[in-house]
Protein backbone atom coordinates (compact mmCIF):
# COMPACT_ATOMS: atom_id res chain seq x y z
CA UNK A 1 0.00 0.00 0.00
CA UNK A 2 1.31 3.41 -0.99
CA UNK A 3 1.76 6.26 1.52
CA UNK A 4 1.36 9.08 -1.00
CA UNK A 5 -1.33 11.72 -0.38
CA UNK A 6 -3.20 10.54 -3.45
CA UNK A 7 -3.69 7.12 -1.92
CA UNK A 8 -5.25 8.36 1.33
CA UNK A 9 -8.28 6.19 2.06
CA UNK A 10 -11.64 7.94 2.14
CA UNK A 11 -10.44 10.92 0.13
CA UNK A 12 -12.47 11.01 -3.06
CA UNK A 13 -10.48 13.84 -4.58
CA UNK A 14 -7.16 12.05 -4.29
CA UNK A 15 -5.60 14.85 -2.23
CA UNK A 16 -4.52 14.36 1.36
CA UNK A 17 -3.86 17.94 2.43
CA UNK A 18 -6.05 21.02 2.86
CA UNK A 19 -4.56 22.82 -0.15
CA UNK A 20 -5.37 19.86 -2.34
CA UNK A 21 -8.95 19.76 -1.12
CA UNK A 22 -9.31 23.48 -1.73
CA UNK A 23 -7.91 23.04 -5.23
CA UNK A 24 -10.40 20.29 -5.92
CA UNK A 25 -13.29 22.43 -4.60
CA UNK A 26 -12.36 25.51 -6.63
CA UNK A 27 -13.83 25.87 -10.04
CA UNK A 28 -12.04 27.83 -12.72
CA UNK A 29 -15.46 29.35 -13.39
CA UNK A 30 -15.33 31.30 -10.10
CA UNK A 31 -11.98 32.82 -11.00
CA UNK A 32 -13.28 33.61 -14.47
CA UNK A 33 -16.41 35.19 -13.04
CA UNK A 34 -14.32 37.53 -10.89
CA UNK A 35 -12.25 38.60 -13.89
CA UNK A 36 -15.48 39.14 -15.79
CA UNK A 37 -16.95 41.08 -12.83
CA UNK A 38 -13.87 43.33 -12.64
CA UNK A 39 -14.05 43.98 -16.37
CA UNK A 40 -17.77 44.69 -16.20
CA UNK A 41 -17.13 47.10 -13.33
CA UNK A 42 -14.59 49.03 -15.39
CA UNK A 43 -16.77 49.16 -18.51
CA UNK A 44 -19.98 49.98 -16.63
CA UNK A 45 -18.14 52.60 -14.59
CA UNK A 46 -16.85 54.32 -17.71
CA UNK A 47 -20.31 54.19 -19.32
CA UNK A 48 -21.91 55.52 -16.15
CA UNK A 49 -19.39 58.36 -16.02
CA UNK A 50 -20.17 59.15 -19.68
CA UNK A 51 -23.89 59.14 -18.88
CA UNK A 52 -23.11 61.62 -16.11
CA UNK A 53 -21.20 63.84 -18.52
CA UNK A 54 -24.13 63.74 -20.95
CA UNK A 55 -26.45 64.82 -18.14
CA UNK A 56 -24.08 67.67 -17.29
CA UNK A 57 -23.54 69.04 -20.79
CA UNK A 58 -26.61 67.91 -22.79
CA UNK A 59 -29.29 67.47 -20.16
CA UNK A 60 -32.12 67.62 -22.70
CA UNK A 61 -31.23 64.02 -23.66
CA UNK A 62 -32.96 62.77 -20.50
CA UNK A 63 -36.72 63.07 -20.15
CA UNK A 64 -37.73 64.44 -16.78
CA UNK A 65 -40.81 62.66 -15.46
CA UNK A 66 -43.56 64.19 -13.37
CA UNK A 67 -44.06 63.60 -9.65
CA UNK A 68 -41.40 61.01 -8.96
CA UNK A 69 -40.28 60.54 -5.37
CA UNK A 70 -36.58 60.89 -6.21
CA UNK A 71 -36.83 63.87 -8.51
CA UNK A 72 -33.47 65.58 -8.61
CA UNK A 73 -32.30 68.04 -11.19
CA UNK A 74 -30.72 66.31 -14.20
CA UNK A 75 -27.44 68.14 -13.54
CA UNK A 76 -27.41 66.71 -10.01
CA UNK A 77 -27.92 63.24 -11.50
CA UNK A 78 -25.05 63.98 -13.84
CA UNK A 79 -22.67 64.65 -10.96
CA UNK A 80 -23.91 61.58 -9.07
CA UNK A 81 -23.38 59.29 -12.07
CA UNK A 82 -20.02 60.81 -12.92
CA UNK A 83 -18.65 60.29 -9.41
CA UNK A 84 -20.10 56.80 -8.96
CA UNK A 85 -18.91 55.77 -12.43
CA UNK A 86 -15.34 56.79 -11.70
CA UNK A 87 -15.36 55.02 -8.33
CA UNK A 88 -16.84 51.83 -9.86
CA UNK A 89 -14.15 51.81 -12.56
CA UNK A 90 -11.37 52.24 -9.99
CA UNK A 91 -12.81 49.44 -7.85
CA UNK A 92 -12.99 47.22 -10.95
CA UNK A 93 -9.32 47.85 -11.64
CA UNK A 94 -8.52 46.91 -8.04
CA UNK A 95 -10.53 43.69 -8.44
CA UNK A 96 -8.56 42.79 -11.57
CA UNK A 97 -5.27 43.33 -9.74
CA UNK A 98 -6.42 40.92 -7.02
CA UNK A 99 -6.72 43.40 -4.17
CA UNK A 100 -8.90 42.29 -1.26
CA UNK A 101 -9.98 45.88 -0.58
CA UNK A 102 -11.09 46.09 -4.21
CA UNK A 103 -13.46 43.15 -3.78
CA UNK A 104 -14.86 44.48 -0.50
CA UNK A 105 -15.20 48.02 -1.82
CA UNK A 106 -16.56 46.64 -5.10
CA UNK A 107 -19.47 44.98 -3.31
CA UNK A 108 -20.30 48.22 -1.52
CA UNK A 109 -20.02 50.48 -4.54
CA UNK A 110 -22.01 48.03 -6.68
CA UNK A 111 -24.80 48.23 -4.08
CA UNK A 112 -24.64 52.04 -4.18
CA UNK A 113 -24.74 51.90 -7.98
CA UNK A 114 -27.81 49.66 -7.83
CA UNK A 115 -29.63 52.11 -5.53
CA UNK A 116 -28.64 55.08 -7.66
CA UNK A 117 -29.83 53.45 -10.86
CA UNK A 118 -33.07 52.39 -9.18
CA UNK A 119 -33.75 56.04 -8.44
CA UNK A 120 -32.75 56.96 -12.01
CA UNK A 121 -35.26 54.54 -13.65
CA UNK A 122 -37.76 57.28 -14.69
CA UNK A 123 -35.06 59.16 -16.59
CA UNK A 124 -33.46 56.27 -18.48
CA UNK A 125 -35.28 53.00 -17.67
CA UNK A 126 -33.62 50.39 -19.90
CA UNK A 127 -30.11 51.54 -19.06
CA UNK A 128 -30.87 51.69 -15.34
CA UNK A 129 -32.35 48.18 -15.27
CA UNK A 130 -29.38 46.81 -17.22
CA UNK A 131 -26.90 48.33 -14.76
CA UNK A 132 -28.92 46.98 -11.81
CA UNK A 133 -28.77 43.47 -13.31
CA UNK A 134 -25.02 43.73 -13.93
CA UNK A 135 -24.47 45.02 -10.39
CA UNK A 136 -26.31 41.99 -8.97
CA UNK A 137 -23.98 39.73 -10.95
CA UNK A 138 -20.90 41.68 -9.81
CA UNK A 139 -21.92 41.41 -6.16
CA UNK A 140 -22.53 37.66 -6.53
CA UNK A 141 -19.18 37.08 -8.25
CA UNK A 142 -17.23 39.12 -5.69
CA UNK A 143 -18.94 37.46 -2.72
CA UNK A 144 -18.43 33.86 -3.89
CA UNK A 145 -14.76 34.22 -4.86
CA UNK A 146 -12.10 33.17 -2.36
CA UNK A 147 -8.51 34.05 -3.11
CA UNK A 148 -7.01 31.18 -1.09
CA UNK A 149 -8.79 28.61 -3.20
CA UNK A 150 -7.75 30.13 -6.50
CA UNK A 151 -4.12 30.33 -5.37
CA UNK A 152 -4.25 26.66 -4.47
CA UNK A 153 -5.30 25.87 -8.04
CA UNK A 154 -2.29 27.64 -9.50
CA UNK A 155 0.24 25.90 -7.26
Amino acid sequence: MSTSPQATPGNATGYGDAAGRAAAETSPWKTGFVVFAGTIMIVAGVFQALAGLVALFRNEVYVVGLNYVFSFDVITWGWIHLIIGIVVAVAGAAVLTGQLWGRVFGVGIAAVSMLTNFMFIPYYPVWSLLIIALDVFVIWALCTYTRDRSEAVTR
